[in-house]
């Protein structure tokens, strides 16, 4: 396993012929994992709008005015009714969020009650919830937290262009916490902001030098929302986008690399060439916090045209992976 990428070296990968590049993804692929099963995760948006940070992307900052509602924090047993219906239909993992440059006081108490209550329904339990202190990342972990999600959005240079009010160095803190606690790291990045190839070449090169690599690798296609400042930026090449996801997977050959935002905009043909590229996670359910996702039925007769399974724990190829 490698931890040493030169941002020249990643964008080397990025250049090399499509199927070139697609066989060595699929090499590294089927060396650490079934290349026939995809980890399911649900996300729900558990306190949505009025955040104080100003990311040019997302429709819930309170600086832009957009589509979304205000919304405040959900309650206990909301939450749980959601996380069954996620469970019912074959996710894994549940993933609450919330819009907060970081959790306070009661809110903070009640989301770690909903964490141990998601955790004895026997599902994996995730958060995204903003800035961590080293005490609170503790208290996570002992409520039970396995995931904690906390993108870089995208390379210390062009984050500059996107984000003013928390500084890459906070990002870094707050992983560096969540690390120190013993929680497994969900970190990735946004594509199609305007970034160049070179700018895309760096946010892996991020990703790949942590050591350990993040265990789950979201990778996000703009999702473009009336109201924000990227409303008009141009479409990303579908084709680049694939293959930043072989690069992920190159780069961090054990992790999971999630097609995350933007797959309700995609092909299904897309998602096939992602997932060949190497993606073998998903989010799943019809809304990735404020935007649209596709539908489980989609999702589940999309995997039955392609021969795909979703990921078991209990399955002894799954051991093997966790292992790996």
């Amino acid at each position: 396993m490698r931890y040493d990428w030169s941002v020249d070296e990643i964008e080397a990968l990025f250049a090399l012929p499509f199927n070139d590049l697609i066989f060595r993804a699929q090499q590294c692929h089927r060396a650490h994992f079934d290349a026939n099963e995809v980890q399911l995760s649900t996300l729900l948006s558990i306190k949505t709008g009025g955040c104080p940070e100003d990311c040019k992307y997302c429709p819930q900052s309170a600086h832009y005015s957009t589509p979304v509602e205000r919304a405040l924090l959900m309650r206990k047993e909301e939450v749980l009714a959601a996380a069954r219906r996620a469970k019912e239909n074959g996710a894994t993992r549940f993933c609450i969020g919330a819009a907060w440059r970081e959790p306070k006081g009661r809110a903070f108490e009640i989301v770690l009650d909903m964490i141990r209550a998601i955790k004895d329904m026997g599902m994996e339990a995730c958060a995204t919830l903003g800035m961590l202190d080293a005490e609170q990342a503790r208290r996570l972990k002992e409520a039970g937290l396995d995931y904690y999600n906390h993108n870089l959005d995208s390379d210390p240079e062009f984050y500059r262009e996107i984000i003013s009010t928390r500084s890459y160095q906070d990002r870094l803190d707050t992983l560096r916490h969540v690390r120190a606690a013993g929680m497994s790291i969900c970190c990735g990045g946004i594509v199609g902001m305007g970034e160049s190839r070179r700018h895309r070449a760096g946010l892996i090169a991020q990703l790949a030098r942590m050591q350990p690599h993040p265990e789950s690798v979201p990778i996000n296609m703009l999702v473009k929302v009336p109201g924000t400042p990227l409303d008009d930026v141009e479409d990303l090449d579908p084709f680049e986008f694939v293959r930043t996801i072989a690069v992920a997977r190159i780069t961090m050959p054990a992790s999971r690399v999630r097609l995350s935002a933007g797959r309700e905009q995609m092909s299904e043909e897309l998602q096939a060439l992602c997932f060949l590229a190497g993606a073998n996670s998903i989010f799943y359910g019809e809304k990735l916090l404020t935007t649209d996702n596709q539908a489980a039925e989609q999702d589940q007769a999309m995997f039955a045209r392609l021969g795909l399974r979703a990921f078991r724990q209990d399955t002894p190829s799954s051991r093997r992976m966790v292992n790996a």
